[in-house]
Order: structure tokens, then sequence, then C-alpha cells
């Protein structure tokens, strides 16, 4: 019985079954890499090189996922034989036992390592655990686990892919609309109403009504208005016309400001941080971990692991509206009187730690774990309905 529980070897399958998948399994890679090689050759074509360096490096974390997915194959006769005791097996489990007795007799089948030796060897997908051979030992991690961690690599890149795709998609569009804010700074009202020879309160500006007021003076109502602040907008006209203002008077001479477009200057910087968002760093990669292992039943991390990234990602909204407040206070300190445009002076000083990057960092960071946490639930959903198929036939 125990032999006619496990699955037919490649000796034991017909040489066409063997060819029809792998037939399939290259024309769908083949697929993959020409559309991939269209990509940046189109991209080149339009004169994106930061976008092209990005499909650079999710080609690299592609090939790092598949990497991964390769060793996890080659070596998986030697993880499954690793034994290890029945007591230490059963710590950090992700479900407690009442919940695991609530599984179907099938599915406990599958998972119960003492319902006998018959039992535990049942469905050679499901892995075969040899370790059961000795009393009170388990797999390390079981085959059918290492395949279960398969389906989740595979999902991960997927999403990891759509996320990158539909992040992009998001800012270019979020960035159509400062377009028409751009191109209303080379119309004559806008040179009018923005006379460089013109003196006003700083106070009495645009700019000046929106940032400097009696709760900009306190740090507490600061951080409380500019929490609620985000929720109205990111980046308002008055706010984008003052940062363009600031960014051409730091780094261009003033007859090159009415010929200059800072939209398109912020589309390329766009692209470029775009590198850095589809990129996964070593960092990022051990947080991953990290929330693998905080999946145990006892620590609830469901109920407090997504509200750390809700958290982090409210303040990081909150401290760039913090940022663009005192940099109106700046201009209030140095007089109550401006000439023309109101001008900003950034510093690194206004981001934590003197780091803008930190915050680029930190937006990365919530974006893959949030993927991390829809991969994790799409590959359980994927496992089960897998395992329910041939239970309903």
């Amino acid at each position: 019985m125990a032999e006619a529980s496990k699955e037919r070897t490649l000796q034991k399958t017909s040489t066409w079954s063997v060819a029809v998948v792998c037939v399939v399994l290259l024309a769908i890679s083949i697929f993959i890499e020409q559309i991939i090689h269209l990509l940046g050759k189109w991209l080149k074509n339009r004169r994106k090189p930061a976008l092209f360096e990005a499909l650079e490096v999710v080609k690299n974390e592609l090939m790092l996922l598949g990497f991964i997915s390769l060793l996890l194959t080659v070596f998986q006769e030697h993880i499954a034989g690793i034994c290890i005791s029945e007591k230490i097996a059963f710590t950090w489990l992700p479900c407690s036992e009442e919940e695991l007795s609530k599984i179907s007799p099938e599915g406990r089948r599958l998972l119960d390592f003492s319902a006998g030796p018959i039992s535990r060897r049942s469905l050679a997908t499901k892995g075969y655990d040899k370790c059961t051979e000795e009393e009170g030992k388990v797999a390390f991690v079981t085959a059918y686990g290492i395949h279960q961690l398969h389906v989740f690599i595979f999902v991960l890149a997927i999403f990891h892919v759509l996320y990158g795709i539909t992040t992009l998609a998001l800012g270019t569009f979020k960035m159509r609309k400062w377009k028409v804010w751009e191109n209303e700074t080379k119309t004559t009202e806008y040179q009018f109403y923005n006379d460089p020879e013109r003196f006003r309160f700083a106070r009495d500006t645009s700019f000046g009504r929106r940032h400097l007021s009696f709760w900009s003076r306190s740090p507490i109502s600061l951080w409380i208005v500019c929490f609620f602040r985000q929720f109205l907008g990111s980046i308002t006209k008055v706010d984008y016309m003052v940062l363009r203002h600031g960014f051409i008077m730091a780094h261009l001479a003033p007859e090159n400001a009415p010929s200059f477009d800072f939209q398109n200057y912020i589309s390329r910087s766009l692209e470029e941080d775009f590198k850095v968002v589809v990129g996964i760093s070593p960092t990022i990669w051990f947080t991953a971990v990290l929330f693998l292992l905080s999946n145990t039943h006892g620590w609830y991390s469901y109920l407090w692991l997504p509200f750390i990234s809700l958290i982090i990602i409210l303040m990081v909204g909150t401290k760039l509206q913090v940022i663009i407040t005192k940099m109106g206070l700046r201009i209030q300190e140095r007089g109550d009187v401006v000439k023309g445009t109101p001008l900003v002076q950034p510093g690194d000083e206004l981001f934590w730690f003197g780091r803008p990057r930190f915050i680029l960092f930190l937006i990365h960071f919530v974006l893959f774990q949030v993927l991390s946490f829809i991969s994790l639930l799409s590959s359980i959903m994927a496992i089960q309905g897998a395992e329910l198929l041939p239970l309903q036939a």
C-alpha cells in the first residue's frame, strides 16, 4: 500500500507526456523573453534609459527568484531528508491544534504526523516523509512544503512585476495634472502675476496663506494639520509653483527659467527612482523573511503587522507635508516681505536623519510588505484550491 501511494517517476512516464510539458514550458518562456526584449528595444527607441535600467533590474530580480526556485528543486531531497524531533517541529506553527482539528479527514491525514506510517506516506505530491520511519521524527521541511514554497515564489514574481507596472502607471497618471500647471507658467498672466520686481508680504502670498498660519508655529498642531492634509492631495498647484521656482533659482540661471520644463524633470526623476522601487535590496529580503517568521499562531501578526505598514506610510505622507510647510517658515524667517515668487530652499536637514532617500526606502519597504502579504494570501488560496479539486472529483 505504501508503494502504491508513491507517484510514478520519469522512468514510468510516457516520453510524449514529458515532451509535451517541455514544449509548453519552453513556448511560454520564449514568449515572455521576447516580450521583455521588445519592451527593452521600445524603451531604447523612446530614449528612456532610466526605464530600460529598471527593466534590467526587474529581469535580475526574476532571475534571482528563479535561482532560488532552482536551488529548492535541486536540494529538495536533501532538505526533506533532514530529520528533527516532533517536539521541535510542532513549535511556531501558523495554525493552532484547535484549528487543525477542523480540517477535513483527507487534509488531516496529510498534516497529522502521528497518524501512522501508511497515512503519512500517502500522496507523493503531498510529500513522502521518510523521516517518519524513525519514531518521533519528522522532516525539517517536507517535499510538499517545498512545493508550496515554489508556489509562493512564483506568485511573488508575478505580483512583483504587476506592482512595478502599477506604481509607474499611477505616478505617470498623477503627473499628467502637473503638465497643465507647467503649461500655465508659459502664459502672460502667470508672468504678470509673478513679476520678479513685485514686493509682497510673505503671509499674503498664496503659498503663505496655505502654510504660514497659527497652526504652523507649534510642532504639535503642525503635525496634526499635515496629517490630515495628506488625504486632500499630495501636491497642490500652489506648492508645485513654489517648488518649481525654488528649484530653478537654485540650479538654473534666471534667463533659462521660462523655457525650463519642471514637470518633465520630475518625470525623469520618477523613472530614476523607479529603479530603486522595483529592486529588492538585501535589507528588504531580510524583512520579508521576518514577515514569514511572524506568521506564527499566537503572535496575531495578521492584526498588527498590516498596521505597521499603514503607520509608516501615513508618517511618510505627513512628513512630506511638514517639509513643505517648514520651507515656508524659512521664507518668513528671512523676512516678512518677499520679492516676486516666494523662494523656498529645501535641505537634507528637513528629512529624517538628514537622508532624503530614507523616505524612498520606507515607501519601498511598505510596498514590498504589501506585495508579500498579497502573494502569501494568493499562494494559500491557489494551494487550497488545488487540494480541493481532487476531493470534489
